[in-house]
């Protein structure tokens, strides 16, 4: 039981000192991980950090993300899909979702902010980089944001 107390006070502390920036889509294989990329890459914080995970994991970061987002000079092939947990969602200061808000019911209205972005997968190289453009806008946009918070 010591332990355990232990423990969870180790990670609220963490938790406290970390502010966490979610970006949820269902596969985290496009939309999602191109948003943690971004957000790792301008954010000059150290307060903060992105993560992002999928209510169903591909398990994989689809090529053509990867590809895209090197031609911006981000590198996202070292990133992994992961899956969306309670811990996450708990640790988090912001959530946004992709355009996915309907799978995932368990995110807090609160704290989360739907992006309604189009799904690239399976679509054109060009498809991808309108919806890296509008992920980069919209992370630059948050990034202004939280510094005048």
């Amino acid at each position: 039981m010591q332990l355990y107390v232990c423990n969870y006070i180790f990670l609220v502390t963490i938790a406290m000192m970390k502010k966490y920036i979610l970006f949820v889509c269902t596969e985290n294989a496009c939309r999602s991980q191109m948003a943690e990329g971004f957000f790792n890459y301008y954010n000059k914080n150290p307060d903060y950090q992105g993560i992002s995970a999928g209510t169903n994991p591909s398990g994989q970061i689809n090529p053509v993300a990867i590809e895209v987002m090197k031609e911006k000079d981000i590198d996202i092939s070292r990133q992994s899909s992961k899956m969306l947990t309670p811990e996450m969602i708990m640790n988090s200061h912001q959530i946004y979702t992709m355009g996915c808000v309907q799978e995932c019911p368990i995110t807090p209205p609160d704290k989360t902010e739907d992006w309604g972005l189009e799904d690239p997968a399976g679509k054109s190289r060009e498809a991808f980089r309108e919806v890296r453009a509008d992920i980069e806008h919209r992370i630059k946009r948050l990034l202004s944001d939280l510094s005048e918070s």
